[in-house]
This record gives C-alpha cells, sequence and structure tokens, in this order.
C-alpha cells in the first residue's frame, strides 16, 4: 500500500469507493464493449497448487483506481486465478445510484460528523439504493462473471454493502441472488454483535443456498463464531488468520492451525495476512516477516485436502517504488514457494 499501517486502517470507505466511481465513469458509459480489449482476455493465471486455490480481495487494490474492468486487470496481472469480490464496482457496472450527497471532509479517527440536512439526504439515499436492490435484474451480474471466467478468473464470494442489520431483507435477499449469478458459494460480512442478525442471515442464506462467510478482526476467538454456526447450516466462517494472531491472548499459532482442522466443514474461506502478535505489536508485514504461521497454513490446507480458498488481504505498507499489484505477486510466490510449487 501507499499508506503506512495506522493510515491504512484510518483510510475511509468514502475515498475507496470515490475513486472506483470516477474510475468507472468510462465503464458504466461504455457499457460492456469496454471489456472486449484483447488484453483483457488471458489464459489461466493458475493460483491453485496441489489443491490449495489462493485468492485475493478487491481491497487489495483499494490504493489503485477501482472500476470492474480495472479490477479485472489487476487479478490478472497479478496471476490470481480467483476473487473474493467486492460489490462497489460491480453494483456500479450493475447501474447503482450515484451519492450525490456532499460529505464532510473526514478527520482520521472519527466518523463523519453530518448535519440534520446531511443525515435526511443520506436516509434518502439508502431507500433508493434498496429500492433499486429490489427491483434489479441479474443480467449485469451474469455478465460480469462471463468477462472474469473468460479472462481466467473465478469468483468465489461476493462482499456487498448489503447484509448488515439496517438492510432490508428484499437487499439481503438482492446480494444472495447477485452471489449466485456471479458463481459465488458465499457472502461474507462482518461477524454481527446482535444473534439476531446472524440468525437472520442464516435462514435467508438458506432459503438461497449461499453461505454466509462472517469476517471477525481481533474479536475473534476459537469460540467467536459458535452461537452464528449453531444457527444454521449455512453461516459459516470467514477466518482472517492474521487478525486472529495479533489478537493475542489464547490466540497461538498452535491455537490457530487447531482451529481450522476442527472447524475447516464450516469455513467457506480465509483471509491471509501477515500480522504480528498483540506483544509484538500487532502490526501488518510483509509476508515471512511477522507471526502468523503461513506456511503451516498453506501446508495444512495442501495435507488435508480442505477446499478453503486462502485469500491474499494485502493491508501492510507498500514500499516506495512498488504498488498492490506487484505487492500480491510476492505474496502469491512466498504462497507458492511455501507449497513447493
Amino acid at each position: 500500500m501507499l499508506l503506512n499501517n495506522n493510515q491504512a486502517r484510518n483510510q475511509s470507505r468514502r475515498q475507496f469507493l470515490l475513486k472506483g466511481s470516477i474510475a468507472s465513469i468510462g465503464l458504466l458509459l461504455g457499457g460492456p464493449a469496454v471489456f472486449s480489449r484483447p488484453y483483457l482476455v488471458s489464459n489461466d493465471p493458475g493460483s491453485k497448487f496441489f489443491g490449495v486455490q489462493i485468492g485475493v480481495i478487491t481491497y487489495s487494490f483499494r490504493s489503485m483506481p477501482g472500476s470492474a474492468e480495472q479490477i479485472l486487470q489487476y487479478i490478472t496481472n497479478s496471476g490470481i486465478s480467483a476473487i473474493e469480490l467486492m460489490g462497489d464496482a460491480v453494483e456500479e457496472y450493475a447501474g447503482k445510484p450515484v451519492n450525490q450527497v456532499q460529505m464532510p471532509p473526514r478527520v482520521a479517527g472519527q466518523p463523519p460528523k453530518l448535519t440534520d440536512e446531511q443525515k435526511a439526504q443520506m436516509s434518502a439515499y439508502a431507500k433508493q439504493v434498496a429500492d433499486w436492490r429490489a427491483a434489479v435484474s441479474m443480467d449485469k451480474f451474469a455478465e460480469i462473471r462471463k468477462i472474469y471466467n473468460k479472462a481466467g478468473v473465478s469468483i468465489y464470494a461476493f462482499k456487498p454493502n448489503a447484509l448488515g442489520a439496517n438492510n432490508t431483507d428484499a437487499e439481503i435477499e438482492y446480494a444472495l441472488k447477485a452471489a449466485k449469478t456471479l458463481g459465488a458459494t458465499s457472502v461474507t460480512v462482518e461477524l454481527p454483535t446482535d444473534p439476531a442478525q446472524s440468525k437472520r442471515l442464516g435462514e435467508l442464506g438458506e432459503k438461497h443456498k449461499v453461505y454466509i462467510g462472517y469476517h471477525a478482526h481481533t474479536q475473534a476467538t476459537d469460540t467467536a463464531w459458535d452461537t452464528a454456526l449453531s444457527q444454521s447450516p449455512y453461516n459459516s466462517m470467514n477466518l482472517d488468520c492474521g487478525h486472529y494472531i495479533a489478537a493475542g491472548g489464547n490466540n497461538t499459532k498452535e491455537t490457530l492451525l487447531a482451529l481450522i482442522e476442527a472447524k475447516h466443514d464450516r469455513i467457506t474461506t480465509m483471509h491471509i495476512k501477515d500480522r504480528q502478535t498483540k506483544i509484538n505489536g500487532g502490526n501488518n508485514k510483509p509476508w515471512g516477516q511477522g507471526d502468523t504461521p503461513l506456511k503451516e497454513i498453506l501446508n495444512l490446507l495442501k495435507a488435508k485436502k480442505y477446499d478453503i480458498p486462502a485469500t491474499i488481504e494485502l493491508e501492510y505498507e507498500i514500499p516506495a517504488g512498488s504498488d498492490a499489484v506487484k505487492e500480491t505477486k510476492n505474496c502469491l510466490l512466498f504462497a507458492k514457494n511455501a507449497l513447493g510449487a
């Protein structure tokens, strides 16, 4: 990344969306035709080694412009053949209403302070998006799947901002339908603090036969997912191995590997990053320099033949002269070497 670790954590979602929105103008005006450029059609990048699928999440490329076309190019340039696709660029491609609300300047570490007028405008925009999601055709999502697959990239998980407690059932069902259309077997979302929400999501996931993969940060423990997992067979884990290690306390390399073995049939996806333990600072580091047992994790997936995509989530500071694509390639090379490929 172009930001240090603290800056990365404070980078606003609004900035990320703004860059993606600006970059997507040409795509939205040009429609599917812009995807016909020959350089987007490549041989399968092939990032599956000994049965272990190495993927990447869109978030890894947040320091770069983020249209659906550009994201696909980053993936293939990185040598990756599978993606946990976030919703922003895809929804823009499908015609999601543009947010016209003028937000105040962001102050790092603080929530935006909105006027009553801005709050009303945001509420109206949320209603507009909800109505769009409830009625939108899946045709554009089918187009994205076809385009990505043609370039040798499969979509195994979908992460739209439509699965929260404030989203309607219609929005959640839209997200699950879109995931299936994209070819994903799961959607991913932060682990709710309210069990009623994970129960709600699990029931809708079961209705549509799409897994809900819950992601945790440093609140992760061996039992953090137990309530959600008990509520529905379609509630699952999106296990972030780096965050688990950074939490410290009872979380160790040994307990992480044991957790993967114990819950492997309930883990639909993983996030792979190298973080230090809490006592060592908890920082994100280039792969091989932190405390996350990356080699052991990857070789456990290989030895046990667990069908769990290992998703590169690039969060360490990008060195001068590099970029997110180059660093993703370095992570992929680390994984490949670790697996003996």
